[in-house]
């Protein structure tokens, strides 16, 4: 399944703020759970870092669900 889109407005974002922006999670409480447990991948590999950094063309993979950071 193709990565939706979502466009941010600076530079880079922390991956805990984009799982939540691109409708991944419901909360910032369920971001921390789902990278704790391992649930989450940024371009293939799994993160564990709720602080990472994500720059335009990074993809986060959470599930069934994918979605592509771009620049807005």
């Amino acid at each position: 399944m193709e990565p939706v889109d979502v466009p941010i407005r600076d530079d880079s974002i922390r991956l805990g703020q984009f799982l939540k922006l691109a409708s991944l999670i419901d909360s910032g409480a369920d971001a921390k759970a789902v990278i704790a447990d391992g649930l989450v991948s940024v371009n293939g590999e799994v993160e564990l870092r709720r602080g990472r950094q994500l720059r335009p063309g990074d993809t986060v993979s959470l599930g069934d669900g994918s979605a592509r950071v771009t620049q807005g």
